[in-house]
């Protein structure tokens, strides 16, 4: 890594900004072995590989794995043509921990704060009332907010993508219908909401008023969470983290005694 690579992403990390390496790790010749670029968002490209159209390619894939949060490596014609083999690039994604924001201080919660930061997760809770919404109540999440769920998703909203999760626990109409109208208007990559089948039902109802359509209820997890017969607020956070992985990664969600194959597919390209 050259120092001023090193300088970049030392900088980007300081300041908990995604940044993605692309290294040149094989080459033919059509590229110089070990050569890289530093992508930001809304940045442009530091270096190059010296040929446009190879630095174009590489710009794109490296954005799409910053995405996706996973380091991984591709290959390229000598111009970038996607199904070449001249050059090997090392996709190496250094991104900030995903974001899970959880609407409700209710008593699944903090069951779900602490399944979520196993995992890994920056956890908000947002509630819209103080005497709920307190850190004493929720100490392993990283930010508890007093105010209404959807104005704070309009606010905070756009930072979310495909990495990040929504979970709305309130089975409550008056403030799950708004959360989630906000919440299916971010990139968010799993929404989910809690609460019975009629409960579902009902909110299905008020959100196609609302003007939802199909592609958006469509993304809607609801009710939150894999059939494993949970019951307890502990039980429930495993449930809903289960599902959210399985989203993630696009895997069935089914018991593995069940399926044929491999436990461990291989990852798709970025």
């Amino acid at each position: 890594m050259r120092a001023e690579t090193f300088r970049a992403v030392a900088e980007a990390v300081r300041a908990g900004e995604p940044v993605v390496v692309a290294s040149v790790v094989e080459s033919d010749g059509s590229a110089p072995l070990g050569a890289d670029m530093v992508l930001r968002p809304d940045a442009a490209p530091e270096g190059s590989f010296g040929q446009v159209d190879l630095d174009a390619a590489v710009a794109r894939d490296a954005l799409g794995a910053l995405d996706a949060g996973r380091s991984t490596t591709r290959h390229y014609g000598p111009r970038g043509e996607a199904r070449g083999q001249a050059v090997a690039v090392f996709l190496d994604v250094y991104a900030p921990p995903p974001e899970m924001v959880v609407i409700g201080a209710v008593d699944f919660t903090a069951a779900l704060v602490d399944a979520a930061k196993l995992l890994g997760y920056r956890v908000t809770v947002c509630d819209p009332r103080p005497v709920f919404a307190t850190p004493r109540r929720f100490p392993r999440a990283d930010e508890v907010v007093a105010a209404w769920p959807d104005r704070f998703l309009e606010e905070r909203g756009g930072r979310l993508g495909p990495r990040d999760a929504v979970c709305v626990l309130t089975h409550d109409h008056k403030f799950d219908v708004p959360a989630l109208l906000a919440a299916l208007r971010t990139q968010a990559g799993y929404v989910g909401a809690m609460g019975s089948r009629r409960t579902h039902a009902e909110r299905v109802e008020r959100l196609r008023e609302a003007g939802v359509d199909e592609a958006g209820l469509g993304r809607l997890m609801a009710p939150i969470g894999l059939d494993i017969g949970a019951r307890t607020p502990q039980e429930t956070a495993i449930a809903i983290c289960a599902e959210i992985i399985a989203c993630r990664t696009g895997a069935s969600g089914r018991s593995l005694r069940e399926l044929d194959g491999p436990i461990h597919k291989a990852v798709a390209p970025a």
